[in-house]
């Protein structure tokens, strides 16, 4: 049960370390929806492990609107971009 929440963690580190590299800003967008996503689903996780269905809405409401909001932001951008 530990090994699947340390796998987890290490799977989050993945897009950090390229949020950190890279110049570009479509690419550090990327990583942070990757680690919106990555963070919800182990909140998940957590919320199944304990038998606690309000943390698992909590993560549900951060997978669906937390993403929105920054595709919004990436829509704004591409548009100032434009112009």
């Amino acid at each position: 049960m530990n090994f699947i929440l340390i796998a987890m963690i290490l799977a989050l580190l993945i897009p950090i370390y390229e949020a950190w590299q890279d110049n570009s800003i479509w690419q550090k967008m990327l990583a942070f929806a990757s680690i919106a996503t990555k963070t919800s689903i182990m909140i998940l996780v957590i919320s199944v492990l304990r038998d606690d269905w309000w943390i698992g809405v909590v993560a549900v409401i951060i997978l669906s609107v937390g993403n929105a909001g920054l595709m919004l932001l990436a829509h704004l951008i591409k548009r100032f971009n434009e112009v």
